[in-house]
């Protein structure tokens, strides 16, 4: 079966073109700057031949008819007819609490989606606008959504409720959701298959590491807590989000500096987090060139990052009564051989014991880094959530979910 598997941005769409029967990657590429000046196309062949399409691209329908086209062909494509497409997989930020499991998109899907555009007014809009654009341009073919937030439904009423009124959550669906749902489970059940163990058999700990950040418990398959909550803003210090803060320092600085709900937002969201204390940047590669040359406030960032998930470490482990394996992945977590050193330090009474050496050798690969003989196994995991989407996609059409 051939899918494809669309992830659409504000003004970026990426996508990823598999042929699951022989686990292939037939083409992917990206989409940007989607109603801007320079807006392009940037296409990779299984071979790794790049090629580069500028034009005028106001919108996300315009960006689609742009993938479907160069994936069809003759020079650059890897189909000859946009039939050869078996179904499409979307990444669909927001499930609310309706949405367990990936699901086929009908009318009625898409109606409940649209509902849940003010839970997540960033993102289930340009997902939205992926599904209308497919449905518009190659209507006969299946379409399925696979959600950030459904992994975390397994979650127990008493990790994802807050301590607020019950009758708000009841009126306005205000809860943990969790995001980043897909990679959690891409790299807890990869993981498992490079130990060779049953997940339902081990306590894992994921921790997804990049410009967004969050960590996951999985205990025994199943997630039952996450750092994120009723937004992507909370838990994980991340690039410009701030993590957990206290409501009343919000409420203190909104007085303070005479800002509304929308600017309160943007300012935690957008000019928070990394960003807010480094004052140069939310990228860590960049952050961290400025520590190694002494800038205090990126030094200070680091810190903070690292000690954040270490806690969310901790306090996992207390919350499974343990924990036997614990994951690094995203582009930080994948990358950072400083992230994953400080953030292991001192866990060795939780049985976390990481091998130096090894961990200085890794980037972007799968391996072991943990010490022979470590309590816990500690790993590298690079995420997939393409891939996911794309077996979820498969299943679904498939009927066999």
């Amino acid at each position: 079966m051939k899918i494809l598997v669309i992830n659409c941005g504000s003004s970026s769409i990426k996508y990823q073109f598999y042929s699951l029967s022989e686990s292939r990657i037939l083409a992917k590429g990206i989409v940007e700057k989607i109603g801007m000046k320079g807006s392009f196309l940037k296409h990779e062949k299984e071979s790794g031949e790049k090629v580069l399409f500028e034009g005028e691209i106001l919108d996300h329908k315009i960006g689609i008819e742009y993938i479907l086209g160069v994936l069809s062909s003759e020079k650059h494509g890897c189909i000859s007819s946009l039939e050869e497409i078996n179904a499409v997989g979307h990444r669909v930020v927001h499930g609310g609490e309706e949405f367990s499991e990936s699901v086929l998109i009908t009318d009625e899907v898409i109606q409940t989606l649209e509902k849940f555009i003010e839970l997540a007014p960033l993102h289930n809009p340009p997902n939205l606008k992926g599904i209308y654009a497919i449905k518009a341009l190659i209507p006969d073919i299946p379409q399925v959504a696979v959600f950030d937030t459904a992994f975390h439904h397994t979650m127990p009423q008493h990790a994802f409720m807050y301590a607020i009124p019950y009758a708000l959550y009841k009126k306005y669906g205000i809860r943990r959701y969790g995001f980043h749902g897909t990679s959690h489970r891409y790299v807890s059940n990869r993981a498992c298959e490079i130990l060779g163990v049953d997940p339902k058999t081990v306590k894992v700990i994921t921790c997804h590491l990049g410009n967004g950040a969050s960590a996951c418990a999985i205990k025994y398959g199943e997630s039952v807590d996450t750092s994120m909550g009723f937004t992507p803003l909370e838990g994980l210090i991340m690039g410009t989000r701030s993590g957990d803060i206290d409501m009343g320092a919000v409420s203190y600085i909104m007085d303070k500096e005479k800002i509304g709900t929308k600017s309160a937002s943007i300012l935690f969201n957008k000019h928070s987090g990394l960003l807010g204390i480094t004052g140069i940047s939310s990228d860590s590669r960049e952050i961290t060139a400025a520590a190694n040359k002494g800038d205090e406030r990126c030094l200070l960032a680091i810190k903070m990052f690292d000690y954040r998930i270490k806690k969310y470490i901790g306090a996992y482990a207390a919350a499974m009564g343990g924990v036997d394996v614990l994951i690094f992945t995203g582009g930080i977590g994948e990358n950072s051989v400083i992230t994953r050193s400080s953030v292991c330090e001192d866990l060795e009474f939780l049985g976390i014991e990481i091998d130096q050496t090894i961990n200085k050798e890794v980037r972007g690969v799968e391996r072991i880094i943990s010490k022979e003989g470590s309590k816990v196994k500690v790993m590298v995991v690079p995420t997939n959530e393409e891939w996911m989407i794309a077996i979820d996609t498969q299943n679904i059409v498939d009927g066999k979910n």
